[in-house]
């Protein structure tokens, strides 16, 4: 009992002792996509159907593939980049359109779904899924007819960062390759600070019994919002302090990083350029050619 009073005791002076404002990109400033009991939570979440937290719904992914492959102008068989592919739901629906696809992530749980996937639908042989941080991943030149870097995975990587990737890829693309980047709206992301507080014992962020606080902040120079969990297990009171960060980018901004990667066009389209989406009014989606 002493050691678990202690336990708490400390978790919660860590609480109270936290830097205000937040200090940008502390503890990677991401989540624990690679813990193997948060990888399993969080592919529960990309599979829900009931909300679109983790992945677009089953009907919103149809309807923007629908949009995108006239703008993409793929022949069959072309070589599709699905970078932090997640549970490969893209990337079989688009190897059962006749792509052959390589998806990297670094979630042990959905790569282990996204190639049981691939083979229930017929078409392990034109998927590659790779298990890797996308920062390491070595990606021969001009490999790929078209890349995917989508639903906002970009912002939760650091500017200089996110500008490496966006050069990785861009070499990674055959001459004419286009790829695809969507992106908040920084317009219309939300600037006020906000604190919250629940107790569960299921759902993303635990099995048992649990008390999350979190609070979210908006660092106005860095144009960059911070959210922090704090997760204390009420059984053993350990504690998983997550500070995860999400860059904005102005479209001018993210226009001159694609330029700066290598690509020579880029057509901006906010709203998702009218698509029917639920929440096509918080996002830019890119098109860059090489």
């Amino acid at each position: 009992m002493s050691a678990n009073h202690d336990k708490l005791s400390n978790a919660l002076w860590r609480i109270y002792r936290r830097p205000e404002p937040p200090i940008p990109w502390d503890l990677d400033g991401n989540l624990p996509w690679n813990e193997p009991a948060f990888s399993e939570r969080m592919l529960a979440e990309h599979l829900d159907q009931s909300h679109a937290a983790a992945s677009r719904t089953h009907a919103e992914r149809r309807k923007m593939l629908a949009w995108l492959l006239p703008r993409l102008n793929l022949d069959a068989g072309a070589h599709v980049l699905d970078f932090t592919c997640g549970p490969g739901l893209y990337a079989v629906d688009l190897a059962r359109r006749g792509y052959r696809v390589t998806g990297i992530d670094f979630s042990p749980a959905s790569i282990a779904y996204a190639r049981a996937l691939a083979a229930e639908k017929g078409v392990e042989n034109a998927c590659t899924f790779v298990e890797q941080d996308v920062r390491q991943a070595e990606l021969l030149p001009n490999m790929f007819d078209a890349a995917l870097f989508i639903y906002g995975q970009l912002a939760v990587f650091p500017r200089a960062e996110a500008q490496a990737l966006l050069s990785k890829i861009a070499a990674s693309l055959k001459p004419g390759g286009k790829l695809v980047v969507e992106l908040l709206d920084q317009k219309l992301v939300d600037k006020e600070s906000s604190s919250w507080w629940y107790t569960d014992d299921k759902g993303l962020w635990g099995s048992t019994p649990f008390l999350h606080l979190g609070e979210r902040r908006w660092l106005e120079e860095e144009k960059l919002s911070v959210e922090r969990f704090y997760i204390i297990d009420l059984q053993t009171h350990d504690m998983l302090t997550v500070n995860l960060c999400d860059q904005t980018y102005a479209t001018t901004e993210m226009e001159e990083m694609l330029g700066q990667a290598g690509f020579g066009l880029v057509d901006t389209y906010p709203n998702w350029g009218d698509l029917d989406l639920y929440d096509r009014g918080e996002w830019v989606a890119y098109i860059a050619e090489k």
